[in-house]
């Protein structure tokens, strides 16, 4: 009982941090799982949508409102640029587009640092959500606790949105048979858009949310960046419910694991990173001989 109670913060922490971490990386799994994008510079538009949100923050409702709708407008915009630079190199695999999105991500980073300096911006959120609450005799800050409701109905929305809706039924089968796509009239550039747009949309909203929690300063793109790339790999590209499973693991690991065993934890996420990544390389090596060996018998 006193182990629960002594790390039960930290694994609501958890929760919290693997929530923003699934905000963020939804976009990123997307776009890169459905839309064959890999971009390098998605924690540069975390970042934006974080200085966006914290710059017009003054601690008003009206103004939390404003940030995130910002962030989120300053995310599409970047989104519809990538996809003008990303699209010449639909066809020309991964490493034309980390090139041109770590390009980017570098131009980026000095850009904000031009503008917003070097030290991390406080963002001020509105005082009925600065404060705290008592959860079963342990005191946790209302704004994350608000946090959590948030992105749990995001997760919902985009999971009902890519699984039952006509536009996630598009996406998915742009992702399959792109020629059948435009055979059905859809044009595959503006389907290209709309998934980058997306998936900037979610980075930049993400940011604006998760400011007060992260908040944004020059390192603020790496990290998010390399955690979303964990989570993809632990998750299963184009699948939201895989990103959410991933981010939440990632987020206890990262709070809770800490709490119990901060020399270990570190180890422990590239470790079930490094697992993830030799388990899928043996099954597609299974699947393939399995074809082969059909073949053969065909």
């Amino acid at each position: 009982m006193g182990a629960i109670n002594t790390h039960f913060v930290p694994a609501l922490d958890g929760v919290a941090y693997g929530l923003l971490l699934f905000v963020a990386a939804a976009g990123l799994t997307l776009l890169f799982g459905i839309g064959g994008v890999l971009n390098i510079a998605h924690g540069t538009l975390f970042a934006l949508g974080g200085y966006l949100a914290a710059s017009v923050s003054d601690g008003s409702w009206s103004s939390a409102f404003l940030g995130l709708a910002v962030a989120t407008v300053g995310g599409t915009l970047c989104g519809g640029l990538l996809a003008a630079g990303t699209l010449p190199l639909a066809d020309r695999g991964h490493l034309p587009q980390a090139l041109l999105t770590f390009g980017l991500s570098l131009v980026g980073a000095d850009v904000l640092t031009t503008v917003y300096g070097t030290d991390e911006h406080p963002v001020v959120i509105p005082k009925s959500v600065n404060g705290t609450v008592q959860i079963f005799g342990h005191v946790y800050p209302t704004y994350r606790l608000m946090f959590i409701v948030v992105a749990s109905v995001l997760a919902l929305v985009g999971t009902y949105v890519l699984g039952r809706t006509r536009a996630g039924a598009l996406l998915r089968a742009a992702a399959d048979d792109r020629e059948m796509v435009g055979a059905m009239g859809y044009a595959p550039w503006r389907v290209h858009a709309a998934l980058c747009g997306a998936a900037g949309a979610l980075a930049g909203l993400a940011g604006g949310l998760g400011a007060p929690i992260i908040g944004p300063g020059p390192d603020t793109a790496d990290k998010v960046l390399m955690l979303s790339m964990v989570v993809i790999v632990l998750g299963r590209p184009g699948s939201v419910l895989g990103a959410f499973g991933a981010a939440i693991a990632v987020g206890e690991i990262e709070t809770l694991g800490v709490s119990i065993s901060s020399n270990w934890a570190p180890y422990l996420l590239f470790g079930l990173m490094a697992v993830a990544l030799v388990v899928r390389t043996f099954r597609g090596s299974s699947a393939v001989g399995a074809g082969a060996a059909a073949g053969a018998h065909a």
